[in-house]
């Protein structure tokens, strides 16, 4: 288990793509703090499953990720906790499906802060830890619309845009460092941040819930087939190997081909 020692927040990571990460990273040897919403019993029971799996330490922080001050305050109670923090994966996020002439101010707001504001947030106040030690590994969940752009969803478009930005420039801003900032685009990966944002498509667009499967989210992806939590998580690990420590400043699409054209 090579990281061993190593201690890994992961944001958003109750479901989906982050416990997917989080389970790897503790298979792994990791400590890991969990971060998110849910039932307070399953969730402690995701923690003793991690705790297990990485014979080191599994904390849960329930930061609210609009909140810069609990942001920080999660990131020290990590290395208070567990000695250190050298490991970020920026996955919280959320979805709102809608015109722009019809999107919802305060949901534009709440996506450009959780999506991405909340990215930097944990950046700023991880960077000085790994700098301390001279490794780090930041990685942040993008999309394909970091890439591309889909009509009615102009704050997720926006704030995936942005985190590609965000994770270039603070790739050259530690490079020396012993540190890599690097994104994960994901196509449509079947989680409930995806399957929640099926009915306002369907209202949107005036379809069918089959419609919108494969008219709208499988569309773009030649594979026809959705990208799996795991398969977006195997290669978050990777990033965290001493092989990919060449491998910074990148947007790294797991998306079914969405776009190669």
């Amino acid at each position: 288990m090579h990281l061993n020692g190593r201690t890994a927040i992961v944001t958003g990571s109750t479901s989906g793509i982050g416990l997917a990460c989080a389970r790897v990273l503790a298979g792994a040897g990791a400590s890991v703090v969990l971060n998110g919403f849910g039932d307070a019993d399953a969730i402690e029971t995701i923690r003793v499953e991690l705790a297990a799996a990485s014979g080191g330490v599994a904390l849960y922080d329930p930061a609210d990720m609009t909140d810069p001050d609990q942001i920080a305050a999660m990131v020290e109670r990590a290395v208070a906790e567990t000695g250190s923090c050298d490991i970020v994966v920026n996955n919280a996020g959320i979805q709102h499906v809608a015109p722009v002439d019809r999107f919802p101010t305060d949901r534009w707001d709440a996506i450009l802060a959780i999506n991405l504001s909340s990215a930097f947030h944990v950046m700023r106040a991880a960077v000085p830890h790994m700098r301390g030690t001279g490794w780090g590994r930041i990685i942040s969940t993008g999309s394909a619309h970091s890439l591309v752009a889909s009509p009615n969803k102009s704050a997720y478009v926006a704030a995936k845009h942005g985190l590609a930005g965000l994770t270039k420039t603070v790739a050259l801003e530690v490079a020396r460092d012993g540190i890599t900032v690097n994104m994960i685009s994901p196509g449509y990966v079947w989680t409930p941040l995806v399957e929640a944002q099926i009915p306002d498509t369907m209202a949107a667009r005036g379809m069918t819930r089959d419609q919108v499967m494969d008219d709208v989210l499988l569309a773009a992806q030649p594979t026809k087939r959705f990208v799996t939590p795991e398969e977006v998580a195997a290669l978050a690990l990777f990033l965290c190997q001493d092989e990919a420590g060449s491998i910074t400043g990148a947007n790294l699409s797991v998306d079914g081909g969405w776009t190669a054209a």
